[in-house]
């Protein structure tokens, strides 16, 4: 549901915005806010779709209380995890405007505000960045699977809830074409396919993956999205200078 999904959030940006606490208080107020749990209730559930159409042969029909939130959550997921072709980086960007934008995820007003914000709207909920916690929890189980890395997940993320694009405008398509997105504004893809922008978000250590991919899905593979929600306390200097040297050495070889 989307109220809890919101206070989970809220709780663990609480946390990791208190570098005071100690070690043990942070891994209570991880605990508490329980957004690991969403992640993981996530992640299994699309397991148990992809499970049915890939070992059982059986269809399956994917239906939660709104249609338009934990759906597309499932179905992508579990597509993810299944086709091959959603993890390269057209084809994920393929999945996100067909399971997500053109299906009718109410993008304005699920990320209308942050999550720090004192004045939320009723029907706000992170359910695009629940999944997008997932599919970094997938990229970081199977490193060599994904074409793209974490900085594009960065980027959809900082794009959901603010952006100089288009692309997740309003909250359906008929919306959209009545403000005349298309017309009037620059798509995300469009910049993101930029020669010079695309190399940001490749993964070098890409090796086409033909299988479907199980993520485990045990508390301890289900881990914090720091490159996230530690992004503004802790710097990112290191870990960007770690992602340029295997860049070099992969292309050196």
């Amino acid at each position: 549901r989307g109220r809890p999904l919101q206070e989970s959030f809220s709780r663990l940006v609480e946390a990791c915005s208190d570098p005071s606490l100690s070690m043990e208080r942070w891994l209570s107020r991880l605990d508490s806010s329980r957004w690991l749990s969403h992640v993981k209730a996530a992640l299994s559930t699309a397991c148990l779709a992809a499970q049915c159409l890939d070992r059982e042969e059986r269809k399956v029909l994917v239906h939660g209380a709104e249609g338009t939130d934990t759906t597309l959550l499932v179905t992508a997921l579990a597509q993810l995890i299944l086709e091959p072709s959603c993890r390269s980086l057209q084809g994920f960007q393929e999945l996100l405007e067909r399971e997500w934008i053109e299906a009718g995820h109410p993008f304005q007003l699920r990320c209308a505000r942050s999550a720090s914000s004192h004045a939320r709207g009723k029907q706000e909920a992170p359910l695009f960045l629940l999944f997008l916690d997932c599919v970094w929890q997938l990229s970081r189980q199977f490193p060599f699977s994904l074409e793209f890395g974490e900085q594009l997940l960065l980027a959809l993320f900082d794009n959901a809830y603010a952006s100089a694009y288009g692309t997740f405008l309003c909250n359906n398509e008929r919306e959209r074409s009545l403000c005349k997105v298309r017309e009037s504004t620059h798509s995300l893809w469009a910049w993101l396919n930029r020669p010079e922008e695309r190399q940001k978000y490749l993964n070098p250590l890409y090796s086409h993956n033909p299988l479907v991919i199980w993520p485990s899905v045990e508390p301890q593979s289900i881990q914090l999205w720091r490159g996230l929600f530690l992004r503004w306390i802790r710097p990112s200097q290191h870990l960007q200078e770690a992602r340029e040297e295997i860049r070099r050495l992969v292309e050196g070889n």
